[in-house]
């Protein structure tokens, strides 16, 4: 059969008009990955509750751990008077040790005393055993009257009276140095053996009192020592559903997240359905005789207030020189001099953009952002990273501060303007030194 040169023209024209429907229907939906995982609601209330009860538990734990610090307080404190009631009790043993040997001292001198005494006795004893001898020997007895009878003369009486007195006087003299003797001695045995018997009750009452403070400050360290180990262990078991707390909210964070990329899955789905429908519209009215005006080409991208206007802006400059210094919301612009490492690749030569230059760009129909990837990452809500989604701004840095910032894009996936020397460019997402949150300031 053959065909018109007209019905050879139209039927070349729908047939390219539905390859390009073609084309770029396979383009829109290129775009979109296959479906995340889409956690149930019940396996997201089953891993929140698992979470509240691990963080029940570890509020338990720490009120455990507090009363038990508590306890611990107030052992040390008890440890601590025990010591000092034995430090009294070893002080009132040596005082009651030095009065002992003091009393021992005491009693030996009465005992040389007594010793002396004893001695004096026996010499006053022997005098008078020798004047009884004598008066024995003279027939007479001390003071009797036969001592007188013998007498031959006044003179020769005179003569015995005077001696008998002055033998008399002696011999009583010392009978009576004997008894006071026998009394001295009598005494300080006595009271020797009293000191004696107090200082060694005193000094076996302190013996004991030191033995009960030991025995008492032992048994206070070794309730210390026992607390202290309970106290360990709540401590290990309070890490260890710390441990454990920390997995189920992750486990509820990525359930969350997993959720939050589906849903935006379904979102960006929607728009893919509304770009195929627009396309067959178009196509349609090709089909049926109608134009379509020429839309001219621009270097920057249209300034729109969605996640995917951002984006687009971010990707129409992949490709675009990195320069220190360089972009802002209007565009691309010319790097400056950093005295080091930009100077040596001649960014201050460059129209380009550094990291928090593209951010400024992309995100200028939302707000305006500062120049500084420090400033830019509190700009937003902060989400965990766990949560993070298309569209937010993901960051690096350390202690030292953030040095670096890029535009999430999905699955893994980032566009940055990365460092002096190379080019915007979409990139996997690094996890070497990313800050713990990502920045979101649509949504």
């Amino acid at each position: 059969m053959r065909r018109t040169t007209r019905e050879v023209v139209r039927w070349l024209t729908a047939g390219a008009l539905g390859l390009v429907f073609l084309v770029a229907t396979a383009q829109v939906s290129a775009a979109v990955p296959p479906p995340p995982p889409n956690p149930s609601d019940s396996q997201i209330s089953a891993g929140q509750a698992a979470a509240n009860a691990k963080a029940g538990e570890v509020g338990k734990l720490t009120n455990q751990l507090a009363q038990a610090e508590d306890r611990l307080s107030g052992l040390q404190d008890d440890v601590e008077l025990k010591l000092e009631q034995a430090n009294k009790a070893l002080v009132d043993m040596q005082t009651a040790q030095d009065a002992a040997s003091q009393a021992e001292q005491d009693a030996q001198s009465a005992r040389v005393e007594s010793d002396a005494a004893a001695g004096d006795i026996e010499k006053a004893r022997t005098a008078v055993d020798k004047f009884v001898a004598g008066s024995y020997q003279q027939g007479s007895t001390i003071g009797s009257m036969s001592a007188y009878l013998g007498a031959t003369d006044p003179k020769d009486l005179l003569a015995r009276a005077q001696l008998l007195n002055a033998v008399g006087g002696t011999e009583l003299n010392a009978l009576q140095v004997m008894e006071q003797a026998q009394t001295a001695k009598a005494n300080k045995d006595a009271s020797a053996r009293k000191a004696l018997q107090n200082a060694q009750e005193k000094k076996a009452a302190a013996q004991r009192a030191k033995g009960n403070a030991d025995s008492a400050t032992a048994s206070a360290r070794r309730a210390q020592s026992t607390q202290q180990t309970q106290n360990a262990q709540l401590e290990a078991n309070k890490t260890t559903v710390e441990q454990q707390l920390y997995a189920a909210q992750s486990t509820v964070s990525g359930l969350q997240g997993q959720r939050q990329r589906y849903d935006d899955w379904v979102a960006q789905k929607q728009r893919e359905d509304e770009q195929r429908a627009q396309q067959a519209a178009l196509t349609a009215s090709h089909n049926s005789g109608g134009g379509s005006q020429a839309h001219g080409g621009g270097s920057s991208a249209p300034v729109g207030a969605g996640v995917e206007a951002v984006i687009a802006r971010a990707l129409s400059k992949l490709g675009m020189p990195y320069a220190w210094g360089g972009g802002n919301a209007s565009g691309p612009s010319r790097g400056i001099r950093d005295g080091g490492v930009a100077d040596e690749y001649g960014d201050y030569n460059k129209i380009g953009f550094d990291c928090s230059g593209l951010m400024m760009y992309a995100f200028a129909g939302v707000t305006s952002l500062p120049h500084y990837s420090g400033y830019q990452y509190t700009a937003g809500r902060q989400v965990p990273l766990s949560q993070m989604r298309r569209g937010d701004m993901i960051f690096y840095g350390g202690y030292g501060g953030i040095h670096h910032v890029a535009l999430y894009l999905g699955n893994g996936q980032m566009v940055e303007a990365p460092e002096s020397g190379l080019r915007v460019r979409i990139a996997p997402v690094r996890y070497g030194g990313i800050m713990p949150y990502a920045t979101r300031l649509i949504g």
